[in-house]
């Protein structure tokens, strides 16, 4: 589809007010959309009109999106960050449980770092249950902390991942509505988003409006698995990361 034929399309849209979901579920409202647009589904990642990805979004969501995911640096920063943040994994060794059995205070220091594990959300605005803070210096973000751990983000870092999962996107938000347990949209916010801004970046982490999930852990055979430290955001901030922000409708 030409770009010029998704304007005229997407203004069709709009006026029809709501429409009825066409899947039930999280992923309905992309459906939907396609659809209506006349787009055949499919799981081909590229561009859907010429440059441009589409995607959607539902405005106030209250399921984060996660951006990308991204280990910090220097190499091997998430292993320093388990083996001083971590904790117990939630599988609690037999020989922790049988400890805490028997009422006897446990030495966390002494827990071997394969029996470890760190799960945990850190954002700007104070440091979370383990000490972890999010902070802005140059440019570069950091994963503060008091243990002296260096675990950062620096721009190019963040540009590389950012733009590699998201670069040129027509970015269109719906109002929505739950009637007798059908899901309804109304598609009739239109954005051109395009490059990644680091200065717009950092004032959503100021703001406590982007997130970063630390997940770490082990396999039973104590290797370690790293599940992907994600930066996560609501879908209506996500605009607010682009260098360009071209609002059409």
């Amino acid at each position: 589809m030409e770009y010029s034929d998704f304007e005229r399309k997407i203004m069709q849209i709009k006026e029809m007010g709501y429409v009825p979901s066409h899947r039930k579920g999280p992923t309905g409202i992309g459906k939907t959309l396609e659809d209506l647009l006349g787009i055949t589904e499919n799981n081909i990642a590229g561009p859907d009109f010429q440059i441009y990805e589409l995607k959607s979004a539902r405005k106030e969501s209250v399921s984060m999106l996660t951006l990308f995911t991204k280990a910090p640096v220097p190499r091997g920063a998430n292993k320093s960050l388990l083996e001083e943040f971590g904790y117990i994994q939630r599988k609690i060794p037999r020989k922790y449980k049988q400890l805490t059995m028997t009422g006897e205070e446990m030495d966390e220091s002494k827990i071997p770092p394969e029996d470890k594990e760190l799960h945990t959300t850190v954002d700007s605005i104070k440091p979370n249950s383990v000490g972890l803070k999010l902070e802005i210096k140059s440019n570069r973000l950091y994963i503060a902390n008091d243990k002296g751990v260096e675990a950062y983000y620096d721009n190019d870092t963040l540009r590389n991942a950012f733009e590699k999962k998201y670069h040129r996107l027509i970015y269109v938000l719906a109002d929505h509505k739950t009637e007798k347990g059908k899901e309804w949209f109304w598609f009739n916010e239109v954005y051109l988003l395009d490059g990644f801004s680091f200065e717009r970046f950092s004032e959503l982490v100021k703001e406590g409006k982007m997130k970063v999930d630390i997940r770490i852990g082990h396999y039973p055979d104590g290797r370690l698995h790293d599940h992907g430290t994600g930066f996560r955001i609501l879908p209506k901030y996500l605009p607010k990361c682009f260098e360009t922000i071209k609002q059409i409708l």
